[in-house]
């Protein structure tokens, strides 16, 4: 019997969910409209890994911040801009395999309106 997941993406009976123990804390300036920001970037995660416990909070202006098990691993107002979503998902990946947590120092751009 395998241990893989079945063809809807959801672990056998017993078996923890893909990320289950991993808890992300995102803070986000929400008059800054990251909220938005924030569900795109949740729903990616929680698809990838169902099992993931993640929350927001409101944080200071300009703020995009990202705690994983309670280490930060991303902060907009060090690298200006957003994480990708592939580099945080990695991130959560050695965060589940009990890897050691590296900061994300790759950022997009925020969109700018001229």
């Amino acid at each position: 019997m395998s241990a893989e997941p079945g063809p809807t993406g959801e672990s056998p009976p017993g078996e923890p969910l893909p990320g289950s123990g991993v808890r992300i804390v995102v803070e986000y300036c929400e008059p800054c409209g990251f909220e938005s920001t924030y569900l795109e970037l949740a729903s990616a995660v929680k698809e990838e890994y169902p099992g993931i416990q993640i929350e927001s909070r409101l944080g200071s202006t300009g703020a995009f911040e990202i705690e994983i098990n309670g280490q930060l691993v991303f902060s907009k107002l060090e690298n200006g801009g957003f994480p990708y979503e592939k580099d945080l998902i990695e991130a959560i990946r050695r965060a589940s395999s009990g890897e050691p947590l590296q900061k994300i120092t790759n950022s997009r751009p925020p969109c700018v309106i001229l």
